[in-house]
């Protein structure tokens, strides 16, 4: 895995720990129905645009191509040419 993917895989676990206390703390905090229902409010956008956010590094994830069983990545899409 590349520097810059891991940094991804880690940002998206760190967001998910984040993400989940939010969603604990809403849940089941009593002192969360103490809180100004406007400020109760932005707390449930937060924690939405934090899933939905968890969710696109998610698919980037996915996305990045796949290591060779014996091997380093190796990409078709920009064939080996041999030289003239």
């Amino acid at each position: 895995m590349q520097p810059h993917q891991q940094r991804v895989v880690d940002e998206k676990a760190e967001l998910d720990t984040k993400a989940k206390a939010l969603s604990e703390f809403i849940g089941n905090n009593p002192s969360f129905d103490t809180l100004d229902p406007d400020e109760q409010e932005r707390l449930k956008v937060q924690n939405d645009v934090m899933w939905q956010y968890s969710e696109i590094l998610g698919a980037r994830i996915a996305g990045f191509p796949k290591a060779a069983p014996n091997g380093p990545t190796c990409s078709l899409a920009t064939p080996w040419l041999a030289p003239d």
